[in-house]
């Protein structure tokens, strides 16, 4: 699940064989799913379960609208990566998220996000206040 140091969550992952293309080095597409399992886990260490949020009484989730990779080096088979998550900032439904792949203390790919808290019909939400002050204090100070 990883940990905080500060703002900034700190997700450990290992490259796998299915991680990577016949050369051994990741598939570029890949890294939109580690950085997806970074997000989950910083939200569960947090508090907020998508589960739960999608099976509560007032159900919802989160969609990613918007994201911009930018791919620096290769990482490969069997190397152990650091992916750094930080949310930033909150507006209405729009909650904007900054994430960096590393190799020890290479950076490798780095992504800038932004998501949209939707309901069960797919349409933007403002989050519970519940959920905004439990995230308040790791965005970035206004």
């Amino acid at each position: 699940m990883g940990w905080f140091e500060g703002r900034n969550h700190h997700y450990p992952l290992r490259v796998f064989y299915e991680d990577t293309d016949f050369t051994g080095i990741v598939y570029y597409a890949n890294y939109l799913r580690f950085f997806e399992r970074a997000r989950s886990s910083y939200f569960r260490l947090v508090g907020f379960e998508h589960a739960r949020l999608w099976g509560g009484d007032d159900p919802m989730a989160f969609a990613i609208r918007k994201i911009e990779l930018d791919y620096k080096k290769p990482a490969r088979i069997d190397d152990c990566l650091i992916i750094i998550t930080t949310y930033e900032r909150w507006k209405g439904a729009r909650l904007w998220v900054s994430q960096a792949a590393y190799r020890g203390e290479e950076l490798l790919v780095t992504a800038v996000s932004e998501a949209a808290s939707i309901t069960p019909a797919g349409r933007p939400r403002r989050p519970p206040k519940w959920m905004i002050e439990t995230l308040k204090p790791y965005l970035k100070p206004e």
